[in-house]
């Protein structure tokens, strides 16, 4: 007779990697949340502080900026010193920013408080996934990646009814409040996080070149909604800083950014050609909600029209992670930027026809793809570098995916106003193609 019962070793592994990646995605859904759930309560906090709905998203703006920037500075120092140190100052940083966003007396100390709140939220992208990395190997970290990718991505679209029901019980405030909620998961996770590291010193200078370079492209790809000083400020930064990193990698290759990095294709490639996913969904999380609320709906009942895409990521990872090893992350992310592509297709004529359930299923198309691009992104990106700067490698790819999430918002900003949504989803549509071009020549050599 055959022995069915089950290895406890594997077993053990298999619910320890469930538990921990739960935790992280957990993690990283408050941190989305901060964006999330915060646009359904700009209309409040500008009357409140009596500034114009304009001024109100930066509130939303700095937050994605600040989450952009700093996610390679914390992916290096990981390297360094390992990732408990630099998660546990980012959740510190997270939680103040959030206590004095809900205090703020201000519009302006509202504004300081989402930048230190955006700058600690950036921790939890990069380290969680570097976690992940570092702890599992095989079927059981391609699992993990997906259940943190699911549970992020559905705890992010419970935002804006999370964030809905909140205001209307007790008030913006308290939507601000709300990613200090992540501190209480920190216990939870202390023992699972790695704390060695390589040792070596921070390249200081480096990093501050790297994070305003970075800032410039985030502001120039943000500026056709926020106007021409955006523009000129992201230009300049980008026209010094391109330049300047480059200097920096020449004096110091083993430094803030390695040139190991850099120089690897399948990185690079990845990370470009997975930009678009993010793309696709934060356009969706905008235009949803925009054309809902334009029929009258309210902010919970547009919160209610995001449950089953929820409910979607969270079953996603039992798709994701036997995907990612029957047919490669390298495939897996070609897959994620297809269903993308006939997402946004579908959203095109959902926004045209003022739909709501075809832009229902256009969401839950969109949070498939994002919960398949994301573990493919890590996977692909962790296997393809040393482990000494697997955690800077994985902070500039998910850079670059954050950057893709700012383009969407600011294409379907920008040009729903001349062109219509739809026509700026159609827009968006093209960019997940794209990305299959870029990626080709990965593809290509995994197949070789």
């Amino acid at each position: 007779m055959t022995s069915t019962a089950r290895n406890p070793a594997t077993t053990d592994h298999a619910d320890d990697s469930r538990r921990v990646s739960v935790l992280l995605g957990l993690l990283f859904g408050l941190a989305g949340m901060g964006s999330s759930s915060a646009a359904v309560a700009l209309a409040l906090l500008a009357d409140d502080l009596e500034v114009s709905a304009g001024l109100a998203a930066w509130v939303i703006s700095l937050y994605v900026l600040m989450l952009a920037v700093t996610t390679a500075l914390y992916g290096r120092i990981s390297d360094l010193v390992g990732v408990r140190r630099p998660l546990l100052a980012g959740l510190v940083l997270m939680s103040v920013g959030a206590l004095v966003a809900a205090l703020a007396p201000t519009f302006e100390v509202l504004l300081v408080a989402r930048i230190v709140q955006g700058a600690g939220a950036a921790a939890v992208p990069t380290l969680g996934v570097a976690v992940l990395s570092a702890r599992y190997t095989g079927e059981v970290r391609g699992l993990a990646f997906g259940r943190l990718a699911g549970v992020a991505a559905a705890v992010s679209c419970l935002g804006p009814l999370i964030g809905g029901l909140v205001e209307a019980a007790f008030g913006w405030r308290a939507v601000m409040a709300l990613p200090i909620l992540g501190a209480l998961v920190v216990p939870l996770l202390w023992r699972a996080l790695p704390t060695g590291g390589s040792g070596a010193r921070l390249d200081i200078v480096g990093a501050v070149v790297v994070a305003l370079t970075a800032a410039g492209m985030v502001l120039l790809v943000q500026s056709p909604s926020a106007g021409l000083l955006v523009a000129a400020i992201g230009a300049v930064l980008l026209v010094v800083g391109v330049p300047a990193v480059r200097a920096t990698v020449r004096r110091r290759p083993d430094g803030f950014l390695p040139v190991e990095v850099i120089r690897n294709g399948t990185v690079v490639r990845s990370a470009v050609a997975a930009s678009a996913v993010p793309a696709s969904w934060f356009a969706l999380l905008i235009a949803l909600p925009a054309i809902l609320l334009g029929q009258g709906w309210e902010a919970w009942q547009v919160g209610l029209a995001m449950v089953p895409s929820a409910a979607v990521a969270l079953a996603v990872p039992q798709v994701t992670g036997p995907m990612l090893t029957r047919i490669g992350p390298g495939r897996a992310l070609a897959v994620a930027g297809l269903v993308a592509s006939g997402a946004l297709l579908v959203a095109t004529a959902g926004a045209h026809w003022s739909s709501a359930p075809v832009l229902v299923v256009a969401i839950i198309g969109v949070t498939f793809a994002f919960g398949l691009g994301q573990p493919a992104l890590s996977a692909v990106v962790g296997d393809a570098v040393h482990e000494d700067v697997r955690g800077v490698a994985l902070g500039v790819s998910t850079l670059l995916f954050l950057i893709g999430g700012s383009v969407g918002s600011a294409v379907v900003a920008g040009l729903s106003g001349p062109i219509g949504m739809a026509g700026a989803v159609l827009v968006l549509a093209v960019l997940p193609l794209l990305g299959l071009v870029v990626l080709a020549p990965t593809l290509r050599s995994a197949r070789a």
